[in-house]
């Protein structure tokens, strides 16, 4: 068989590949080129991480003796992935990009493009794994618990799952980098990308201003009486649960517990408003295909990092699911996924209203 590798220029989908090679799959590396300078608030006089990223990943497909291309899919990026960005925050919402890039750029314009040039599998450095039941495929967590990537992959349908390769699900961190360091792999201590890859500096708002052509528009900070507590500086800035940065001087320690972007208000309150045992997610994806008949009971996680909670998890006619939880989450954000788990297994997710 024949299998398509997405090099990111990292240690993870440089070990991908050789696994991939290992197992007799006859493989080509690509990256995809998903922004310019521009696009990430960066000076043209600079060299992009992403140029040196591209380098990287050729190095390696050099190395094992694999044809590689660079695949120019930055218009497509521009708009669906940062123009999506740059509406969620205005909106008063905090998305996650990667998830989206998942979804339309590895998943569908790279499978488009495998496809294309015949190629059956498309491999990511993904710590998550694949189980065919000889009927349905199934998304489980990955092995290595500290590494697990599938609460960014609860979007991938029944036919993705069949044509991807997650190579790393098997692995721990420590075990890739043993592998990329045995194999000469020049970049074996990379250390692990922590920015979204278009906000290199973590600089939200500047990419914003970069691509509206204008400045966040300062506001009130107000409390949930509507008292105004002080001046923000334009809601981009700030998310569900923040406390940090507002610059304020106040007696009690305040979080943002909502964002009006119609009266281009940051409400504030005590730690404890951000308490919720009811969260409605919009757009959910079931992995098996269809939405159950009745109420399910999993586990669920509203962000990245948290750890799953038990929860029931009720399915609404208009698509949408709510979730109960039976101890209350913090800080459930809109514009953040609500992943639901059944044990090992992702049963699917959508977007926190």
């Amino acid at each position: 068989m024949k299998a398509l590798i997405a090099l990111s220029g990292g240690v993870d989908s440089s070990v991908a590949a050789y696994l991939m090679q290992q197992a007799g799959y006859n493989c080509i590396g690509c990256t995809m080129k998903l922004f310019e300078n521009r696009d990430a608030a960066v000076s043209p006089a600079k060299s992009c991480c992403s140029l040196e990223d591209v380098e990287d990943a050729r190095r390696v497909a050099f190395r094992l003796g694999m044809r590689f291309y660079v695949f120019n899919f930055t218009e497509d990026f521009r708009e669906k992935i940062i123009g999506h960005f740059i509406e969620e925050y205005q909106a008063g919402r905090t998305p996650n990009p990667c998830i989206d890039c998942n979804r339309l750029m590895k998943f569908g314009k790279l499978w488009e493009r495998a496809q294309i040039l015949g190629y059956e599998k498309i491999v990511t450095g993904h710590y998550a794994r694949i189980h065919f039941d000889g009927e349905k495929y199934h998304l489980l967590r990955g092995l290595d618990a500290s590494k697990d990537q599938s609460y960014v992959l609860y979007d991938m349908t029944q036919e993705q799952l069949a044509h991807t390769a997650f190579p790393l699900g098997e692995k721990t961190k420590e075990e890739v980098r043993r592998i990329a360091r045995e194999q000469g792999f020049l970049n074996a201590a990379k250390p692990d990308s922590q920015d979204i890859c278009f906000v290199p500096e973590g600089d939200y708002a500047a990419v914003i201003a970069a691509h509206t052509g204008s400045a966040p528009v300062p506001g009130d900070f107000v409390d949930e009486e509507g008292r105004v507590l002080g001046r923000h500086k334009g809601i981009i800035h700030y998310t569900i649960g923040q406390r940090k940065g507002l610059g304020l001087a106040l007696p009690a320690s305040l979080f943002v517990l909502r964002i009006d972007p119609e009266k281009n208000q940051v409400v504030l309150g005590p730690s404890e408003r951000l308490f919720r045992k009811e969260v409605l997610v919009k757009d959910f994806h079931w992995i098996s295909g269809a939405a159950p008949a009745g109420p399910v009971f999993g586990q669920a996680k509203l962000r990245y990092r948290q750890k799953a909670a038990p929860v029931k998890a009720l399915p609404q006619e208009n698509g949408s699911v709510l979730l109960k939880f039976d101890d209350p989450q913090r800080a459930p954000t809109p514009g953040q996924s609500a992943v639901l788990y059944n044990g090992e297994e992702v049963l699917g997710g959508g977007i926190i209203i």
